[in-house]
């Protein structure tokens, strides 16, 4: 055999046998992780580093050779359950120092938190500093502790909303937007350089709730009144001493020296375990040359394991809404809420026996109007099998407040974004912009209305009539759905709801737009009880794909079926994303986001979009 070819054929092996050890370690993570700890010989202490963004959907934890895939909400929040219950574990200790939550995720670690604490156990907090999200979670903890010399910032709430009119007048381009509902502001961010009165209306109620729920959180966890929280939210910047003197934190102490405080109190033979309840590894040998073969027949053993075990499904609509299917990456999620994944999604938790309740988990600011129905019937159809109910994250506004909307139960945080039920339409015109640079072109059309996606005019008046209806349309199918399920569940007149305007959780729930506040967990306990079922798994439809499947997916190019998506790589993020990045990662963000609207609007014409806020 000829030695490259035989030098070929072993890195191919060696790299499948190292994409098999991963696929073994994903298919064995459900068994491992649902075992009951074993009992330890000395006492242990469960340390959680938080470190970068909080994901709603699970990732396959393989990829973290390729660089971290960033941590679970729903993960996190088993492993420290896993912790109040585990009578090994005598404490835990959580490290937010680069810890980035939403403020609707903080309320569900704070709930977790809670729970380990109603089971007599001390959760304690250690970070170099701590800022406002950070301190938040932290008052939710029994002991809060800081480096000397650390800071304490938390100066309240602060955020803008984004603006690029300015931009594109300097460019040639032309700005066309329409929208239903006077406080649908979505499209501001093209046509306006400053927010309009009602935006700013709008803006302001939503920045007096969620700094109400920040003051309260910090003023239960503190136990002091919530005028004493505001007291410290106007000072703003403590230094960690400055911060123990004022009752924000209860110790300044180096890490040694928290350390040895936490082996006097539990024992010097206290175990610090700070992979505490993550997913054991495979246990392989790749100096074997039958490494290969023992890893796919364990992969094939552990996968015939697998029981049908009673249990809710939990299916993800996360990130922005969009009609198709999402490409698979194994080097990275895929980007987006697909319509077609998600229908496939609901229907497989429909027909699965095993699964007997379902709860859609939404984390969306919307999007497309017609994937959102598409997602939105097949929530109802659901529904008509089984037990369902929706549980919000961080946003869930106007398109995923729609693909909400069916279940006879919603929960949401109280610092959830929500509702913005209206629609907006638009397209930039870029004609001289072209010709600033010295490039023209000449249109030919046929048709009345030939040119209303085109970026060379202007809308028409016959465009804009024709627009305008259809937006009217898609509207009025928007608040039918809501008036129809949610009927006397509403606490004023539909438009005096809607119109565009965005609620946080809590006032969502006093419009009856929402049912409950509560967390992911408290809206499973419940479906499991709507279903009457006590012992029971916790499932994700579909469930996340491992690298290798990803991978031979990519490979194999996928199933059969046309793929006419926008990805999170298309051209507009690809052409703006070397100029942006080294820029404010807040307000690129945005920017980013924006740049999918419109490609959205691109595509279909009508987009189901909230206003742009950045925290």
């Amino acid at each position: 055999m000829n030695k490259n070819v035989f030098r070929g054929t072993c890195l191919n092996i060696r790299l499948l046998t190292l994409l098999a050890a991963c696929s073994l370690r994903a298919a064995t993570n459900d068994a491992s992780s649902n075992q009951p700890s074993e009992q330890k010989s000395h006492p242990t202490i469960a340390v959680f580093p938080m470190d970068g963004p909080m994901t709603e959907v699970p990732a396959d934890e393989a990829l973290e050779m390729f660089g971290q895939p960033g941590t679970s909400l729903k993960e996190f929040i088993a492993r420290l359950g896993k912790a109040a219950t585990d009578q090994a574990v005598k404490a835990v200790v959580l490290l937010p120092d680069s810890a980035a939550l939403g403020p609707a995720q903080i309320e569900e670690v704070r709930a977790a938190m809670a729970v380990i604490r109603k089971h007599d156990k001390e959760v304690y907090i250690y970070g170099d500093s701590l800022f406002m999200g950070q301190y938040a979670l932290a008052c939710g903890g029994s002991r809060i502790s800081v480096v000397p010399t650390g800071l304490v910032l938390f100066p309240g709430l602060q955020g803008s909303s984004l603006h690029i009119r300015g931009l594109l007048d300097k460019i040639g381009v032309k700005p066309d937007f329409m929208t239903e509902g006077a406080y649908k502001s979505a499209a501001e961010l093209f046509m306006r350089e400053q927010p309009s009165p009602e935006a700013d209306q709008m803006m302001n109620w939503l920045f007096d709730s969620l700094y109400d729920s920040f003051k309260k959180l910090i003023a239960e966890g503190r136990k002091v009144d919530e005028s004493k929280a505001k007291e410290w939210l106007d000072n703003g910047l403590f230094t960690a001493e400055q911060a123990k003197a004022a009752g924000l934190i209860d110790a300044v102490e180096q890490r040694q020296d928290f350390e040895s405080m936490l082996k006097e109190k539990y024992g010097q033979d206290v175990v610090f375990d700070k992979k505490y309840g993550k997913k054991k590894e495979a246990d392989i040998d790749f100096s074997s040359p039958f490494a290969f073969l023992k890893i796919w027949g364990q992969l094939f053993s552990a996968a015939s394991k697998k029981e049908a075990k009673p249990a809710v499904g939990i299916v993800y609509v996360n990130g922005p809404i969009m009609t198709g299917k999402g490409r698979a990456n194994p080097f990275g999620a895929s980007v987006g809420a697909f319509s077609t994944d998600l229908r496939e999604a609901l229907e497989k938790a429909a027909s699965d026996n095993s699964i007997k309740a379902v709860v859609l988990r939404v984390d969306s600011p919307g999007g497309s109007a017609t994937a959102s129905e598409i997602i939105l019937d097949a929530t109802r159809r659901l529904k008509a099998k089984k037990p369902f109910v929706v549980s919000m994250g961080d946003v869930a506004g106007s398109g995923g407040y729609y693909v909400a909307c069916a279940a006879d139960t919603i929960f949401a945080d109280e610092t959830t974004i929500t509702a913005s039920i209206g629609v907006v339409t638009g397209k930039l015109v870029t004609t001289d912009m072209w010709k600033k640079i010295g490039i023209t072109f000449k249109e030919y059309k046929r048709g009345q209305n030939a040119g209303m996606f085109s970026s060379d005019e202007m809308f028409t008046e016959s465009e804009r009539a024709r627009m305008r209806s259809f937006m009217d349309e898609v509207y009025g199918v928007f608040k039918k759905h809501v008036s129809d399920i949610r009927g006397d569940r509403l606490k004023k007149p539909l438009d005096d709801i809607a119109g565009g305007r965005v609620y946080t959780g809590k006032q969502a729930l006093e419009l009856g737009l929402v049912d409950r506040l509560g967390t992911l967990n408290d809206a499973v306990t419940y479906i499991a009880g709507q279903a009457k079922i006590k012992d029971y798994d916790v499932r994700v439809v579909p469930e996340p794909k491992n690298f290798l499947e990803q991978l031979m997916e990519q490979i194999s190019g996928g199933k059969d079926e046309p793929n006419h998506v926008a990805t999170a790589e298309t051209s507009l993020l690809k052409l703006a994303a070397p100029f942006l990045q080294n820029l404010d990662a807040r307000r690129t963000a945005a920017v980013l986001s924006a740049l999918q609207r419109l490609e959205i609007l691109q595509k279909e014409g009508v987009a189901l979009s909230m206003p742009e806020i950045l925290p």
